[in-house]
């Protein structure tokens, strides 16, 4: 038998989700097919002076809602089912977030590791390139973002050669998101998609019920944490959690994993595989051959942050987590997922926990449209508000405030507080959206299933509105 493809799985879970709906069928076709793809091939001049023809493709999954939105991805295994599966994904995850975008993807078919920056920069500026020339960039089309393999330096790339594509267009830097903040970006962003899975964490275990019928103590603090996948998702992850009160008993790379139930500093893990190659090693803790070993340690959260389809029905059995975080994309199969509901295993799906990366970059995006820093306005306003109160507080009271105590309780909010607290509010909101729709549907249906439903619901209102489907 051949294997199920990726995009065949996210396909599979949506029609589980639609069946819960009483939507159009010819409404729910169009939800689910991939709008657009565009491939493409082109020659790099490799250093030593040799050609490689280099294959790449965008896939924009739905137009409901314009532009589109979603990373590129560096990887040598790419392809094209595999970049509609993941532009599907961002639908979902940008409706259940109400992120006014269509989902997107793209990647390029080469090893990273194995080119120079300035072969990177050719690729990247060629690919760009294409997109423009196939209308498959831009502020109100589509707008990229990184992904695996990819990071700000490469969006900066994209962006510049948008801009000399395009010169006079006053809006150019908001083709792409999460640029380096002298191209555009925005404090914040690298570090969101992992706070945002922290905030969701919290606000998840803040739920005494549902703790309860999970075997766990009400909140966050003193639970065992294991993070498979310490790139920019996976250590800002880790990072907050341990801020959190969470102990992070064991920690996975491509190179294997390593445990320790008393915990794991972070940064000191951090420092050794900089300064070993590995995290292998790490005094105090124990070795795991393989980075899969990992998702099987005693813990009662787990967060799979590395790639997709790492819980299987083959280890799904043994994992012992209660709660399963998806901080990478597409992490677990659904014959996985089956066996996890069963056990009573909850898995916080990844269109959800881990949209705290394509929030933020909204509101990069909002700032670019906008060409002025969030809080640039009314900060100095703000403090000046505040310290008035300040002041009518030790009036009223006749308590004197210290310098320091003064400046913290008057301090306005910069750009990367409203950038947080925004994320905050969005993934709280969201959390109890899905929490709702659960309760609606039933608790036989697990989590992922109703954030589907949700997410769909909310496409569906779109293309109503537009008068398409009754």
């Amino acid at each position: 038998m051949a294997p199920v493809s990726f995009l065949d799985q996210v396909n599979r879970i949506f029609d589980q989700a639609a069946s819960h709906t009483g939507h159009n069928a010819t409404l729910l076709r169009q939800i689910k097919v991939c709008n657009a793809v565009m491939s493409v091939a082109f020659p790099v001049r490799r250093d030593d002076g040799t050609l490689e023809v280099v294959e790449g493709w965008r896939a924009q999954h739905s137009h409901h809602k314009l532009p589109t939105k979603g990373g590129i991805r560096f990887a040598p295994d790419v392809q094209a089912d595999e970049v509609m599966a993941l532009a599907a994904l961002m639908s979902y995850k940008c409706a259940i977030v109400d992120v006014p975008f269509g989902g997107a993807k793209g990647g390029i078919r080469i090893d990273a590791s194995k080119y120079s920056a300035s072969e990177l920069e050719r690729i990247t500026r060629r690919y760009t390139f294409e997109l423009v020339r196939k209308n498959f960039i831009g502020p109100g089309l589509d707008v990229p973002a990184p992904d695996y393999g990819t990071s700000p330096r490469e969006m900066a790339w994209i962006a510049d050669t948008y801009s000399s594509l395009r010169p006079g267009e006053l809006d150019a830097l908001a083709c792409v998101t999460a640029k380096p903040l002298a191209q555009g970006g925005i404090r914040g962003r690298v570090q969101a998609t992992g706070l945002g899975l922290f905030y969701g964490l919290r606000e998840i275990c803040s739920d005494g019920p549902l703790l309860k019928s999970l075997g766990l103590s009400t909140g966050l603090a003193g639970k065992r944490v294991v993070v498979q996948g310490l790139g920019n998702v996976g250590y800002h992850a880790a990072c907050y959690i341990a801020q959190g009160g969470a102990v992070l008993v064991g920690l996975a790379e491509r190179e294997g994993a390593i445990a320790n139930s008393d915990g794991l500093d972070l940064e000191a893990v951090m420092a050794h595989r900089k300064a070993t190659g590995s995290l292998l090693h790490f005094p105090g803790a124990r070795n795991l051959a393989r980075t899969l070993d990992a998702l099987e340690l005693p813990c009662d959260i787990l967060v799979p942050a590395a790639l997709e389809l790492q819980i299987t029905a083959e280890n799904a059995p043994r994992i012992q987590a209660k709660i399963i975080a998806e901080g990478a994309n597409g992490p677990t199969t659904p014959e996985a997922d089956e066996i996890l509901h069963r056990r009573g295993v909850m898995v916080v799906p990844d269109i959800y926990i881990n949209a705290g990366g394509v929030t933020v970059s909204y509101f990069e995006w909002l700032k670019n449209l906008e060409h002025v820093r969030f809080g640039r306005m009314e900060k100095r306003y703000d403090e000046a508000a505040f310290g008035r109160l300040v002041s009518a507080m030790e009036g009223a009271t006749g308590k004197r405030f210290s310098e320091a105590e003064r400046r913290h309780l008057s301090a306005g909010a910069d750009e990367e507080d409203l950038v947080s607290s925004g994320l905050e509010e969005t993934m709280v909101t969201a959390w109890q959206a899905i929490r709702e729709t659960r309760g609606r549907l039933g608790k036989e249906i697990d989590g992922r299933i109703a954030a589907f439903v949700l997410a769909i619901d909310k496409i569906a209102v779109s293309y109503k509105d537009l008068g398409i489907f009754p």
